[in-house]
Formats: structure tokens, sequence, C-alpha cells
């Protein structure tokens, strides 16, 4: 609502068929860019073109090596940039990846974008915020004491991609998925203006594509100060499903030039066994169990040094996982609460559309906070909360509509 410019960007990389996804799965990554001029918005832009193109570039990795190699590559090639133009010096930019895998969600993380996921009525953080309160909050010296806290700004981050030659990046995951699971990936546009217990039910009680927008407009109405960008993933089928499709674990640091087994104790191992069965034939018991024996022991060395010679690798899964995620966790079921906030809000846009005198279509957003005001009185909440959200974006649209007929990109709020 009040930058000139987007200094965000987002990608949205879905695998071509089940093969694809099976290797690398559906790619997301969400950057917040920061620097003088142009700087942010290039950081941004050069760090999702690169984490996506660089990801699939190496196919011969396993995910997590593969999502670290293409970020620490993307943070060089920004550096390199910024280092190389006294406009771009030091720019940088917030980075947060997901990849949906048959082993569940991956996360790649840098600076304060965040990363969400909603299961049933609990909304939980996956990503730890790089920033100055959430370090200190972290180090237990605002322990017992609040007001300390609210003394640190909440933008200063402490990590970014770019101002750097390297950059340490986050792990998470991987997260088990399940039917109905939702992420969000999001930039501090939005989390700077709505709360966790805010976020969770809109996620929960909308279509995907719906609660994006949703989110959007509060923030927006709350008064937009930052760009915005928002991503939600839904778990829609039983085949994306860990339980259905995890079979095989993800495995990092496996050999990259393993020993190979030599086939010559498989070759006498049969060959033993073949004089054996004849050596029986001919009646030759006790030359038959000699034969038999060695047999045997050249099999049991076949299956050991086959063994030894297998690829090795840490296999990650529930017992074995990066990270420490999630970081917060609040349950946030539709309540009466929520419902009474939305109404509140809906009723300050009520009363701005009326004493500016809009030109504006106002009937169907009248209908809907009507609709909505019953199903509140009736205590059907996630009704309430859905007729709310859907007058809000209504009327956010129509007032974009307005500033789209005026020539001005800014709506009169």
């Amino acid at each position: 609502m009040r930058r000139a410019t987007n200094q965000d960007a987002y990608a949205v990389v879905l695998a071509g068929d089940m093969d694809a996804w099976r290797k690398s799965g559906h790619l997301f990554v969400v950057a917040d860019g920061m620097g003088a001029h142009a700087a942010g918005e290039l950081a941004s832009k050069m760090a999702v073109s690169g984490i996506t193109h660089r990801y699939h570039k190496y196919q011969n990795l396993s995910a997590p090596e593969a999502l670290h190699r293409s970020i620490q590559e993307t943070n060089a090639e920004v550096h390199r940039r910024g280092q190389a133009n006294l406009d771009f010096h030091n720019m940088g930019t917030t980075t947060s990846a997901l990849v949906l895998l048959p082993q569940g969600a991956l996360i790649a993380h840098v600076g304060d974008s965040r990363v969400y996921r909603l299961r049933g009525k609990r909304l939980e953080q996956l990503t730890f915020d790089h920033s100055l309160v959430w370090e200190i909050r972290a180090s237990g010296q605002f322990e017992g004491n609040d007001d300390l806290a609210c003394t640190v700004p909440k933008n200063i981050i402490t990590r970014s991609l770019g101002p750097n030659p390297t950059v340490q990046t986050d792990f998470e995951g991987p997260f088990p998925l399940e039917l109905g699971d939702t992420f969000l990936l999001c930039s501090d546009g939005l989390t700077g203006l709505v709360e966790d217990d805010e976020i969770g039910p809109i996620l929960a009680s909308l279509p995907p594509k719906e609660s994006a927008q949703a989110l959007t407009d509060l923030a927006n109405l709350r008064g937009g100060h930052d760009n915005i960008t928002v991503v939600v993933v839904r778990i829609a089928g039983p085949a994306m499903t860990t339980r259905v499709a995890g079979t095989v674990p993800l495995t990092i640091r496996r050999d990259k030039n393993p020993r190979h087994a030599t086939p010559v104790l498989w070759v006498t191992a049969s060959v033993c066994f073949l004089a054996a069965l004849a050596l029986a034939v001919l009646e030759h018991l006790r030359s038959s169990l000699v034969v038999v024996a060695a047999g045997l022991i050249a099999l049991l060395a076949a299956i050991i040094q086959h063994w030894l010679t297998m690829p090795r690798g840490i296999a990650l899964g529930e017992t074995r996982r990066f990270g420490k995620g999630p970081y917060v966790t609040v349950e946030c079921p539709e309540n009466a609460a929520f419902t009474d906030k939305l109404a509140g809000l809906v009723a300050q846009l009520q009363s701005a559309i009326e004493g500016e005198k809009w030109s504006v279509d106002v009937q169907g957003f009248h209908a809907q906070c009507d609709a909505a005001k019953k199903a509140a009185a009736n205590r059907q909440y996630k009704s309430a909360l859905q007729t709310y959200v859907h007058a809000i974006s209504y009327m956010m649209s129509e007032l974009r509509e307005q500033s789209r007929r005026r020539g001005n990109g800014t709506p009169p709020l």
C-alpha cells in the first residue's frame, strides 16, 4: 500500500509428472530483498531464479544436498553482483524454500520470511526467524522481562543471502505429509500485520487461493506498509502423503564412488553347488558335503562383500531430521473472538466507505456483512469467518478497480 517497488519475489515449480516428483519434488520459494535503489528487488529475483534453476540441475544429489548447493552458489552470485556495483553494495535477501517430496516437507531458510504448516486446527511455524529479537530470545536474555523484548526492533535481521561470500542455511525436516496439511510461505509484510492465531483460522476455513488473497487483503487493510507475498500449498490427494509415497527414505552423504563387489565369489558358490549336486547323483556323498560346505563359505563371503560395498549414507525420517522445528505452535480454532475482530474491521471499512463517499458498489458488501452477522449470532463461526473475509476481499477488489480506473496504483485507504 505504501511502497512504489516490490522487493519480494517468489516461485512455484511443480514437477511435471509423478516420476519427476519422486525424484525432485515440488519446489516453492519466497524471498524478501533488502538494499537501496533497486538492489533489494534485484537480490530477491536473483535468489528465486538462481535457486530454482540450480536445484534441478543437481539431479545426481539428494534433495537436501541439491538445495544446499543451489543456495550457496546463488548466494555467491548475489554477493559478486553486489560487490561489482556501488548501487548494489551489500544487497541481500531473505530466502525460504519448501520442497514437497514423497518422504515429506523439506525446508531451507535464511532470514525472517517464514514457513508455516497447518494441520487440523494447529498452526506451526517451522522456521526460526534470523532476527535480532529472536536471537536474543533464544539466548535466554528476555526470560521474565517482556518489556525488554518490546524495545528491540523487530525488523533487524541477523542473516541474509548475498551480503557475504558464504551464508549459513538452516534446514528443517523432512516433516511427514498428511492429507489436508496446508503450508504457508510468506514475507514479513504479512506476519508484521497478521498474527498467527489469525492466520490459522483463515487457512483452515478457505481454499488455498482464497486464503492467500484474504491474508493479503487483511494485511493491506491494516496499512500494508511493506510488500506482501503469500504462497499457500495444500496436500489434496492420498498419493502425496508420506504414508503412501514415502517408501524409500531420504538419504544424504552417500558414497560418491562406492566400491563394487567382484562376481568371483558368486560364481565360486554357484560352481560348488552344481558340483555337489553332480557328486550326490554319483553317490559320492562325503565329497558332496565337502563341496557344499565350500559353496556355503563362498556364498557367505559374497553376501558380506556385497553388504560392505553397498552405498553408505544417512537416512532421514521421523527419528532423524534437520532442525528443531516447529518453533511456535498455536491452536487456532474458529471462535467468537476472531469473528468479533473481523466484524470490527468490517465496521471500520464500512464507516470509511460512507465517510469518504467512495464510488464503489457496496450492495454486495453489505449483503455479505449481514450474512456474517447472522452466522456469528448463531455461533456458526466458520461460516461467519468465511463471509467476513469474503466481504473484506470483495471491497478490497472494488477499491483496486477504482484505483485502476483513476490510474492510481494505491487504493484510497
